[in-house]
């Protein structure tokens, strides 16, 4: 089974957090497959494009070189988001667009999300791991 980073868990590689950073090499070293959405590519390219960071879009253009970038290019991926998106409208519990976008994308590629974001523990049927939250 492989991973798909959320926004949150490519900020903290880009900053360097050792937790993260280990467990990626553990993924890595196991050779699971890593992915990150086109929503968090767009997430993390316009925050580094709004504040010049031109280290940063370095390191995150070479750090996208060794992952693949999932598009919304799959019927499946959209159907899954309307349905998380009513199932947690119905329920009082609604997410950020991008965040149903990214777990349906989790959800219908059959991967692992790794996120910092507690909001997503309310999306049925998601498989969820917080690499933050790893004890050392």
């Amino acid at each position: 089974m492989g991973y798909l980073l959320d926004t949150n868990i490519v900020t903290a590689i880009g900053k360097k957090n050792k937790k993260i950073t280990d467990r990626l090499n553990e993924v890595e070293l196991q050779g699971e497959e890593v992915f990150i959405s086109c929503i968090t590519y767009y997430e993390v390219k316009r925050g580094l494009l709004s504040t010049n960071a031109t280290r940063q879009l370095l390191e995150f253009h070479e750090f996208c070189q060794e992952v693949t970038v999932l598009f919304l290019d799959e019927i499946e991926i959209i159907e899954k988001a309307s349905e998380i998106h009513a199932d947690l409208k119905r329920r009082g519990r609604p997410i950020q667009d991008a965040d149903i976008l990214i777990a349906a994308t989790a959800i219908t590629c059959g991967l692992i999300l790794v996120s910092n974001d507690s909001d997503l523990l309310r999306v049925q049927g998601i498989n969820l791991e917080n690499w933050l939250q790893i004890e050392s």
